[in-house]
């Protein structure tokens, strides 16, 4: 393990200069680029090691025009005019993998028979694991156009059938076009958000 800072120009790469892009340039994303940043954000932590997000990288056309029905109009054209869409979910039957996944303690009845539990952690985790992925793809040379914005319960029947995973939020994926950026928006301050005790 290493204890060594990344420099400037990387934390550039992930926050400072990073944006959230609407517009996108006419390049295409490879499975490979995908393969990729699944690589990278499966590392980051999540409780019992649960995992719980799921992935469908919307690309083809059709896949597209189903994405479409489920979105809202502001989020139209920045998701068709994406080289692709990911719809970030969380899986309420994650912990059917616990004993793979965190061997050392019988964690899968820490959530069976619990409801509540389990939406808890397979949103908390989900959401983690889509900030990994933003940071991941971001780390990759690319751009990510995190949205809200949808008809949750259409688009996890249209992707997800089944019931058992949810829709979480979804991410454009590509180059982004900066000229298509917004001003970008204030952040608050280290004493407005902060406490040390």
């Amino acid at each position: 393990m290493s204890n060594t800072a990344m420099n400037s120009d990387a934390l550039d790469v992930l926050f400072r200069n990073a944006r959230s892009h609407n517009g996108w340039q006419n390049k295409p994303v490879s499975d490979e680029q995908l393969r990729q940043i699944y690589e990278l954000m499966k590392m980051g932590p999540t409780s019992a090691n649960s995992c719980p997000a799921r992935i469908v990288f919307v690309r083809s056309a059709s896949a597209k025009e189903k994405l479409k029905a489920c979105l809202d109009v502001g989020n139209v054209d920045k998701s068709m005019t994406a080289p692709l869409v990911a719809i970030i979910g969380m899986d309420l039957e994650f912990y059917d993998k616990l004993p793979q996944l965190f061997p050392h303690a019988d964690a899968k009845s820490w959530f069976v028979g619990k409801p509540d539990k389990i939406l808890e952690t397979a949103f908390r985790n989900s959401s983690l694991q889509g900030a990994y992925f933003i940071m991941a793809v971001r780390s990759l040379g690319l751009d990510a156009g995190p949205m809200s914005g949808f008809n949750a319960e259409k688009l996890s029947a249209a992707f997800y059938p089944g019931g058992k995973v949810k829709a979480n939020f979804i991410c454009a994926i590509g180059y982004g076009d900066a000229a298509k950026l917004y001003p970008r928006g204030p952040r608050l301050d280290f004493t407005e958000v902060c406490q040390i005790v």
